[in-house]
């Protein structure tokens, strides 16, 4: 039996990468909105942070690339 290939990454459009970016931000927006959050919810909001932080990043960097 032969090991299956790895799947193949393809690049998202920045359409996509906008979608996923607005998506972070509506549940940063929902995590704000408590007056309190939960230690789970404190590094959610932490990793949120940084995806969306590197989703902006990948935007640029496509619109830079497609210019």
């Amino acid at each position: 039996m032969t090991p299956s290939p790895e799947p193949v990454e393809t690049p998202q459009t920045i359409d996509e990468l906008q979608q996923q970016h607005r998506g972070y931000e509506l549940r940063l927006d929902e995590l704000k909105q408590r007056p309190w959050l939960s230690p789970e919810e404190e590094i959610e909001e932490k990793r949120l942070k940084k995806l969306k932080l590197h989703l902006k990043d990948q935007i640029a960097q496509l619109q830079r690339a497609s210019a």
